[in-house]
């Protein structure tokens, strides 16, 4: 019963760990702009990803 506990603890600490990450990230990009926009994790991955996506976040318009 301890290593359940123990493990729901673990998993919770990590899920949150996460989630402060994210917002630390998310404040960082929102008060540093000139280092590019804000990739959101919905959306497919980085500019530099070689075609993985089409229509893309990075698309600029022409």
């Amino acid at each position: 019963m301890d290593t359940y506990l123990i493990t729901i603890g673990l998993i919770l600490c990590i899920a949150l760990f996460g989630i402060a990450v994210q917002r630390i990230y998310e404040g960082f990009a929102r008060r540093h702009p000139e280092l590019g926009p804000f990739r959101e994790t919905g959306k497919c991955g980085s500019c530099g990803g070689g075609g993985a996506c089409s229509g893309g976040s990075c698309d600029t318009p022409r």
